[in-house]
């Protein structure tokens, strides 16, 4: 697998005008040398790399001249996904890849196990971490192209790919998408110039733009979500296939947004902000957010009341802030809203993508009231509910007054909240 990679990164290197200015039977040499010399690494690398598990400890052993020896204490372990890239599935693999307490990203990734051997192994550093789960189901004795098994648990909600489909087609990319071309279509015929530069950039503008949601697509295809007990899980993907457990006890916020183009057929996202994964890690797709890629109001309703239950989508009391915020938000002051249910706080902003942030009190962190230049002007402040999981809630354009008892409450909230915990 290892060698697949490198050689992959090998041909990619090996550009046409070096094709042109070697001949084809150099060029058919160099790639063998360096096929060789990448596969030769790759088998080196593999056999000089292990781990085992020591107590309570999970230690990964690799490299050749410079050894190098990683220690994973199992009580910071949060959890332990499956991961299988397309490769993996044609090669009956998987990675395990680890979630660990103050890590800047996912730590020390197993690649590449049976897929067997990844399940019991899972199981076994979740039970010494703590957490004793059963094993997620990953589809490993199934071919590529095949149904995966559905996430163990209860079954709450799968979402149907012709939904998921659509969804990616009513974004503003897709919308735009037919404009761009015919501009530059036309460009072209009135100029006479199609040029290889001029169709090659035009290209790979179109794919820039397409990028997003196709990858969508591919990470949300057989969207399967379960309740096993205090847990979720989840399961996705169709060229990287992913099996991931999150509990609900880390859970920071939930974040509902009902896109503008989403509106006419009623259909909202849900995500989630999870205490203990990297804030940092640079691919979103490595962090267990997605509660509901597409869906419409009731099954909304039904998984944040599963997430957080006692809480109702449809009948928060979300207050507006004073008359005088216009001046600070003439278009999108009617939208702005925040309330206090007795488990939540609630806060919903947005213009044309609509969103809504509901933190429990027991996961706030901190509570701030600030104040800008044109706010203490207008007598106004914004409230800040930091969580530990990133960005919490921001009550926006407040009354002072108000702002300052919202802020109290918050605190007093949760306070008790954490006692009672």
């Amino acid at each position: 697998m290892h060698g697949a990679k490198s050689l992959a990164v090998v041909i990619a290197g090996l550009s046409w005008s070096t094709l042109s200015r070697v001949g084809f039977g150099w060029f058919v040499a160099m790639v063998i040398v360096l096929a060789l010399g990448a596969s030769v690494l790759a088998v080196i690398s593999w056999y000089n790399t292990g781990y085992q598990v020591v107590g309570r400890e999970l230690r990964i052993h690799e490299g050749l001249l410079w050894r190098r020896t990683r220690a994973i204490p199992l009580e910071r372990l949060q959890a332990v996904e499956v991961v299988r890239p397309l490769l993996a599935q044609l090669t009956g693999l998987a990675e395990l890849r680890l979630e660990v307490v103050g890590g800047g990203k996912t730590e020390a990734p197993l690649a590449y196990l049976g897929v067997a051997e990844a399940a019991v192994l899972r199981q076994r550093l979740l039970a010494l971490a703590g957490h004793p789960s059963t094993a997620v189901a990953t589809g490993g004795s199934q071919p590529a192209g095949t149904e995966p098994a559905p996430p163990s648990g209860r079954p709450l909600h799968a979402v149907r790919n012709r939904d998921l489909l659509i969804s990616q087609l009513l974004t503003p990319q897709a919308f735009l998408l037919p404009f761009g071309v015919a501009f530059v279509a036309a460009q072209f015929l009135s100029e006479g110039s199609w040029s290889f530069i001029a169709v090659a950039s035009t290209l790979t503008a179109m794919a820039g733009v397409l990028l997003q949601p196709i990858r969508r697509v591919l990470d949300d295809w057989r969207f399967q979500l379960a309740r096993d007990e205090d847990r979720l899980r989840i399961r996705n993907g169709l060229l990287e296939t992913r099996s991931q457990t999150v509990p609900l006890h880390r859970v920071q916020t939930v974040r509902v947004a009902w896109p503008l183009l989403w509106r006419m057929k009623g259909w909202l996202r849900l995500r989630l902000e999870v205490a203990g994964y990297a804030a940092g890690e640079a691919d979103e797709r490595d962090r267990p957010d997605r509660l509901l890629p597409v869906g419409d109001q009731p099954t909304g309703e039904m998984i944040v009341a599963e997430v957080l239950p006692g809480v109702a989508l449809s009948s928060l009391p979300l207050r507006p802030p004073p008359p005088r915020a216009r001046w600070v938000n003439p278009l999108s002051r009617h939208v702005l809203g925040a309330g206090l249910t007795e488990q939540v706080f609630a806060v919903r902003s947005g213009l044309l993508t609509r969103r809504l942030t509901i933190v429990p009190y027991a996961r706030l962190q901190s509570v701030r009231v600030v104040q800008g230049p044109v706010q203490r002007l207008l007598g106004l402040a914004t409230v800040y509910a930091d969580t530990a999981g990133g960005a919490g809630a921001a009550a926006v354009d407040r009354d002072l007054a108000d702002a300052w008892a919202l802020a109290a409450e918050l605190t007093a909230r949760g306070r008790d909240a954490r006692r009672v915990g």
